[in-house]
């Protein structure tokens, strides 16, 4: 398996995402991420080695941004708009477009919920989401980079929750 180092990250402002791009960066990969607001990337800690500005809906933008990586680790969100959106269903669908234009056939991507990192972890394979488990944005970033260096998971639909203490 080749290693992934040049990764490109969509929804990196956001909650899972600002987690996941620390990590990235704090980890040695050369990020890029597609961002419509440069001003909601952290000023602390080392910047992506690129950023382009513009709309996952912009098939342009999200193709520069897939131009030149190893993968793709798409953590697309709404934030708190709870209203009618195709953000992230047309967005994924740019992305997997650009990707198969570039020639890249690694994508990792996630829901997630507010959590701290805790290292504590179940993968299951082939197996759907249900109850009332969820993820840290900080464990799903840890998961989603290290899918980055192992096949284990290619193809497959993979649920990832945490064990965390009850309320």
């Amino acid at each position: 398996m080749a290693t992934c180092r040049n990764i490109a990250i969509f929804g990196a402002t956001g909650r899972t995402g600002l987690a996941t791009l620390s990590q990235a960066l704090d980890g040695g990969y050369a990020v890029t991420v597609l961002v419509r607001d440069p001003g909601r990337l952290p000023q602390q800690g080392p910047p992506p080695a690129r950023v382009v500005v513009g709309d996952v809906l912009e098939p342009p933008a999200v193709a520069e941004a897939v131009r030149g990586q190893d993968a793709v680790l798409i953590i697309l969100g709404t934030r708190n708009d709870l209203g009618p959106t195709t953000v992230m269903s047309e967005g994924t669908k740019n992305i997997v477009a650009a990707m198969k234009a570039h020639g890249v056939r690694k994508v990792v991507a996630c829901l997630s919920d507010d959590q701290p990192l805790t290292g504590d972890y179940a993968v299951s394979v082939g197996a759907t989401a249900g109850g009332s488990r969820v993820i840290s944005k900080h464990d799903l970033g840890h998961f989603m980079l290290r899918c980055l260096h192992t096949s284990e998971y290619d193809g497959k639909g993979v649920y990832v929750c945490g064990h965390y203490p009850k309320a």
